[in-house]
């Protein structure tokens, strides 16, 4: 939630709750007007049942998955839903989908657990992207 209202606002907030919102903004890129909806989805109700995971996977276009650099655990799902989100939707079509693994938390760095060569080497091997943030910076 801090990175997306980061991107949205260009402000930091350290506080979320723990609510899943969907959030429209307009950005101009390249001379063209972009419409972005994003559902942002906190993680713990990311492991409710699947047929809630497969509507949003249904709904997107791509794909942004944030772990913290502090946290192994958060970091150590993404392989699954990575699998999970490619099977749903490259199974319908031959089209790659887009997606980005972000480590976040970069401000932190005494406290992380997860290198940035653990998140290049996960996102390489799975033909993602692959950035490290700070949202509070």
């Amino acid at each position: 939630a801090a990175l997306t209202v980061r991107f949205l606002t260009r402000r930091f907030i350290g506080e979320y709750g723990d609510m899943e919102f969907i959030y429209s903004h307009n950005l101009t890129v390249d001379g063209r007007e972009i419409l972005f909806h994003i559902w942002d989805v906190p993680n713990s109700q990311q492991a409710e049942d699947g047929s809630s995971e497969e509507k949003r996977i249904q709904w997107a276009d791509s794909f942004v998955l944030v772990y913290s650099i502090c946290d192994r655990a958060s970091f150590n799902i993404l392989p699954l839903k990575i699998q999970f989100i490619k099977a749903a939707k490259e199974g319908q079509s031959q089209e790659k989908v887009p997606i980005v693994i972000v480590g976040n938390k970069r401000d932190l760095h005494h406290q992380r657990v997860v290198s940035s060569e653990e998140g290049r080497q996960l996102a390489l091997s799975l033909d993602c992207g692959f950035y490290e943030v700070s949202a509070a910076e």
